[in-house]
């Protein structure tokens, strides 16, 4: 039976927004990665990425200053598809959210994947299984996680019905090796946990603003100081028993609230893609950043992060 003793070499495929911080994450648990991206630029840049965030974790205490040449040297770069992937023992695949592009990678590697290899992929919302060559969906799962990947705890995962249990175990075991809180899904849907109810949040979040009921500074300042701290503690199903599944009960039964109308796009939304105000990387959305020095911004956005994160584990490990 397969084991996580049985991983020997990972192999990244994608170098954009995600590869970069999960071959971090593999490598700080002592795995060898080969990170794969099809430019020399684009390759470069994930050199730069992965160098600068394993900085930041020497800065925060999360690796020891002596190991940061360590930790990087263990990951390959290449722009060489078959040499990633032939021998790998985990594949994660991190290419971008396109349904035409992941089925042509899957097909592309095929002759190189071993039959004993795990096949995963951090697709957001994709049926991937349905873009997989059939006989190797035996060796399929989704593991999703969030980015910034090497900040973000959480990663969902999923197993294709075909493959074996021992491989999600596996995938588990090898997530929390390297540091990451892993969720098991029984079954795959859109979306899986976290991206469902964000999803659900947005409709509300568009419901409010396109009908004038608050602005968005009003929402933000409104969550962050109830709720969301609140399910630091306690998530959200521990916090219904604390307040009690009749109080819980009686909202359905008094029709509390109701869903808002569903349309095909919210109103303040398109308003914001008419004028190219695509948030934080174009300098304006919500708010406006016009003025800001992006890389100093994001620098205080990773050590907030790091902090809420601290304490969230801290909860976690001894929870109410």
């Amino acid at each position: 039976m397969k084991t996580l003793n049985d991983i020997k070499k990972i192999a990244v495929l994608g170098g954009g927004t995600m590869g970069p911080g999960i071959a971090q994450m593999f490598s700080m648990g002592g795995f060898p990665v080969t990170l794969w991206t099809r430019s020399e630029k684009t390759l470069d840049q994930a050199r730069e990425t992965l160098h600068s965030s394993l900085k930041t974790f020497v800065e925060e205490d999360l690796l020891e200053a002596g190991k940061l040449d360590e930790t990087y040297n263990r990951v390959t770069f290449t722009n060489n598809l078959s040499d990633a992937v032939r021998g790998a023992d985990f594949i994660m695949e991190t290419i971008v959210e396109n349904k035409d592009a992941k089925t042509e990678l899957f097909n592309n590697i095929d002759a190189d994947i071993g039959d004993n290899a795990i096949v995963a992929s951090n697709t957001s919302g994709l049926d991937v299984f349905a873009l997989m060559p059939k006989h190797r969906l035996k060796q399929a799962v989704i593991a999703h996680w969030y980015s910034p990947p090497q900040l973000i705890p959480l990663v969902e995962v999923v197993k294709c019905e075909e493959a074996p249990q021992e491989y999600c175990d596996i995938t588990v075991d090898l997530l929390e090796t390297c540091g990451k809180t892993a969720v098991v899904m029984k079954k795959f849907i859109q979306g899986y946990i976290a991206n469902r109810m964000q999803m659900c949040l947005n409709q509300e979040l568009f419901y409010l603003l396109d009908n004038g009921y608050c602005t968005p500074e009003d929402i933000d300042k409104a969550v962050k100081t109830s709720f969301i701290p609140r399910a630091v503690v306690l998530g959200l199903c521990k916090r219904a028993d604390f307040g009690g599944l009749d109080m819980t009960a009686n909202n359905f039964k008094n029709k509390s609230y109701t869903m808002p109308p569903e349309v095909d796009m919210p109103t303040s939304l398109q308003g914001y893609l008419d004028r190219g105000e695509l948030g934080f990387k174009t300098g304006k959305g919500f708010y406006d950043y016009s003025g800001e020095d992006k890389q100093e911004l994001l620098a205080k956005r990773d050590k907030q992060l790091f902090e809420a994160f601290k304490l969230a584990k801290k909860f976690m490990d001894d929870p109410v």
